[in-house]
């Protein structure tokens, strides 16, 4: 169950809003004025979701150029030639 508050009201609370966040892995979403701001959230728990989302982009990427491919009716270039041009060989 996620907790939404206030800033002002955050300011008071912090370390419980830390100890929520990070021992009971319940995100908590920072307000003004009413509308979300920020989003506190347990550290491992954010790095894995960086780690998603760097993946979720890849496969995208990797989608739209297989895409590319088949429009464009290219084929990929060897690594070995990639390498080679760059002169990683």
């Amino acid at each position: 169950m996620s907790t939404v508050l206030a800033v002002s009201e955050a300011k008071r609370q912090l370390g419980a809003i830390i100890d929520r966040a990070h021992l009971a892995h319940d995100p908590v979403y920072l307000t003004r004025r009413g509308h979300p701001v920020v989003a506190i959230v347990d550290a491992i728990e954010f790095d894995r979701l960086l780690r998603l989302a760097e993946d979720a982009e890849d496969a995208i990427a990797a989608i739209a150029a297989r895409r590319e491919m088949a429009e464009t009716e290219q084929t990929p270039v060897p690594w070995d030639d990639v390498k080679a041009e760059l002169g990683l060989v």
